[in-house]
């Protein structure tokens, strides 16, 4: 599972199915939109507004509960910001 926020736009994005994907796409409201992909797995849900939806007005904290400790370690990186032009 990767999650990823783009704060350029305020989207949050939790992807459950590595690699590209061809899916559709079923919209629960303005804000969240589901992405399901072939024998209807749920590969994907984006949130927009995430701020607003998710964490009064910041970005909400991530918290992991019953997981066993796994060999790969938790990566936590800010996503580079985008360079336009260059």
């Amino acid at each position: 599972m990767k999650i990823s926020y783009d704060s350029e736009i305020d989207a949050l994005y939790i992807r459950f199915v590595e690699g590209q994907q061809a899916c559709r796409t079923i919209r629960l409201n303005e804000e969240v939109a589901l992405n399901i992909g072939a024998g209807e797995t749920l590969v994907g849900i984006e949130v927009l507004d995430a701020k607003e939806v998710l964490g009064s007005g910041k970005v909400p904290a991530v918290v992991l509960e019953g997981l066993a400790s796994s060999a790969a370690p938790l990566a936590v990186r800010e996503k580079p910001g985008k360079k336009y032009g260059k």
